[in-house]
């Protein structure tokens, strides 16, 4: 066994190096990007067959004209498994898939672990297939993600390229599970932040269109969702496509903001077993007066972009109590729009793993629809058809959620073929973007390392500091000096000095003041003095601390606004660890800006 361990090692070391003497980075990095299409297609294909699979077995001899208490067990049981596998087999934390690419790319140099590559997919499959009210869509990005890092480790690749198959991952993963390539290349630019250049593009689309590829391949040609418009769109519902806008961007705010507050709550709790109570009873109760918030929720969507009637619209209220109650059918949407949250929440807070991917989608649909369905009962401005503006909602509130108005538009257009609402689509995609952005600046994935200072952005200056890190550029060949030793002692520290700056510590190494050279020069040559006064006399307290936790951008306004050359760093106990100099963040500043930038 273990010989042949070696021989593998050895083989894969022998090609490494055949590779990189015969095939250039920029040509292999395009058959690494084809690779990464082939396995996030095949992850993405497993992924959907698991869930549906699963979902099946549970519920098809379910009653569709009454109640159906299994609804309060199965969830349950599904956080249950999904927790064991996670504490015992994976041993990590997989949860939020997105804002992990997003730490990995700006804090971890695009490494993301090997047991990402399919961690994420099994446990996702089971969370999502027993009712776990999130997505696959998150989860498969991560998948692909990790695929495309491994794959780069393994043959050595640097970090920047690294980031590259990072992206080519994610790409492949949406363009896989949606059969959206387009959308797939947008996301990663929109919600990744990777830089756009010619030497990214063409791996992004080879990963994307080979992903899309693969899906026709295995599971045919037909779009994910069906829709067909049988109604045009009108100039004259053009107002009414920018109030669902900005009423996508209102319902991204409140999915948004209610999410990150459970979050929270549920951050309080150390015991698995207290998140799991409250998580699995919440997500349980509401799955059972609400079925269709069991999974990912697209048999409601195509039942709303498909349905011609009420009749066919209130199949919605199938397997409930509310089954038969034909007049509830707004009231019963508009209450899965406000809970769908919760039960999110619940599932991800209580042990499970899934994204929001899917639950955007599924909100917009709804919200789309309850908006139209509700000015046509009441004869609200002109008439507008229910099922063209639920699929309008899916790409208003997706862009709002994420951030992301390109990602919105091409994705609904290729989930559907609704091609013929693009005008529409982009109007109200914008209009939610907007919206949320007067309130919210940054995404859900994005928000909590924006709040750290660990985010990579588009915007060039702030994505270079995000990548630099405060420890590469600590400097420590600084002589400390104690704060009772005299003038005397003082001029000989100095005499074997390479520095004009002396940290003043205690015994606990604790900084507590500095001496610079330029403040002593006219009393270090006067030797009736050096007797006379000590450190503690003539030091001074620097113009400002820095934290070895503080991002490069704070840390840059902390020069910017003492306008000093040097700052001390302090560790998290407070405790001296050297000193950052502004030469020498500018000299890493312009390295990792040609390593960011060139193509």
């Amino acid at each position: 066994m273990y010989n042949t361990l070696e021989e593998k090692k050895s083989l894969l070391q022998s090609f490494v190096l055949w590779r990189e003497k015969n095939i250039k980075d920029k040509h292999f990095v395009l058959i690494l990007s084809f690779l990464v299409g082939i396995f996030t297609a095949l992850s993405a294909w497993v992924l959907k067959s698991l869930v549906e699979w699963i979902k099946v077995f549970l519920t098809e001899n379910f009653d569709s004209t009454g109640v159906n208490w299994l609804y309060l067990v199965y969830p349950v049981i599904g956080i249950i498994i999904t927790g064991i596998f996670i504490r015992r087999v994976v041993k990590d934390d997989i949860g939020h898939g997105v804002t992990k690419i997003l730490y990995a790319i700006s804090r971890k140099q695009s490494r993301i672990k090997r047991h990402n590559t399919w961690s994420s997919v099994i446990a996702s499959a089971i969370t999502i297939g027993f009712g776990g009210s999130v997505g696959a869509e998150a989860p498969i990005v991560l998948t692909g993600s990790a695929i495309g890092s491994n794959l780069g480790s393994t043959f050595r690749l640097d970090h920047k390229t690294l980031m590259l198959l990072v992206g080519c991952g994610a790409a492949g993963a949406i363009a896989g599970i949606f059969k959206a390539p387009i959308a797939g290349l947008m996301f990663t630019l929109e919600v990744l932040m990777i830089d756009l250049t010619m030497a990214s593009l063409l791996p992004l689309l080879v990963s994307s269109i080979t992903a899309a590829t693969m899906s026709y391949i295995i599971t045919g040609p037909e779009a994910m969702f069906k829709f067909h418009m049988d109604q045009p769109f009108l100039m004259e519902r053009i107002p009414s496509v920018i109030i669902l806008g900005i009423l996508c961007g209102l319902v991204s705010l409140y999915f948004t903001r209610t999410m990150n507050s459970i979050e929270n709550v549920f951050s309080r709790f150390n015991s698995p077993y207290i998140k799991l109570a409250i998580g699995g009873t919440t997500l349980s109760l509401l799955i059972f007066l609400f079925p269709p918030l069991f999974g990912e929720g697209y048999d409601t969507i195509d039942l709303l972009l498909n349905g011609a009637s009420n009749s066919d619209w209130d199949k919605v209220m199938d397997m409930s109590i509310f089954y038969g109650v034909d007049n509830l059918l707004l009231i019963y949407l508009a209450m899965i729009v406000l809970f769908k949250v919760f039960a999110s929440s619940a599932t991800n807070g209580g042990g499970g793993c899934g994204g929001i991917f899917a639950p955007s989608l599924f909100l917009g649909c709804i919200t789309g629809f309850v908006f139209s369905h509700f000015c046509n009962e009441f004869h609200i401005g002109p008439f507008i058809p229910e099922k063209n503006f639920a699929l309008l909602g899916m790409a208003g509130l997706m862009s709002g959620v994420m951030h992301a108005p390109l990602t919105g538009i091409f994705l609904i257009a290729e989930l559907t073929g609704g091609y013929d609402l693009f005008l529409p689509l982009m109007m109200v995609s914008v209009s939610g973007y907007l919206t949320i952005m007067v309130f919210e600046p940054h995404s859900i994935y994005s928000m909590r390392l924006a709040k750290k200072g660990e985010l990579i952005t588009h915007h060039k200056d702030k994505a270079v500091l995000t990548l630099m890190n405060i420890s590469s550029v600590i400097e420590t060949d600084f002589d400390k000096v104690s704060p009772d030793i005299d003038l005397g002692a003082m001029v000989k520290v100095i005499s074997m000095a390479k520095r004009n700056i002396f940290p003043v510590v205690d015994r606990n190494d604790e900084l507590i003041g500095i001496v610079s050279l330029d403040d002593i020069r006219n009393i270090m040559f006067r030797q009736e003095l050096y007797h006379r006064f000590q450190v503690e006399k003539f030091m001074t307290a620097p113009a400002a601390k820095i934290s070895i936790n503080e991002s490069m951008e704070d840390v840059m306004k902390k020069f910017d606004e003492t306008k000093a050359w040097n700052l001390p760093v302090l560790d998290e106990n407070g405790k001296y660890k050297g000193f950052v100099s502004k030469s020498k963040i500018f000299n890493s500043y312009r390295q990792v800006l040609v390593d960011f930038s060139e193509d």
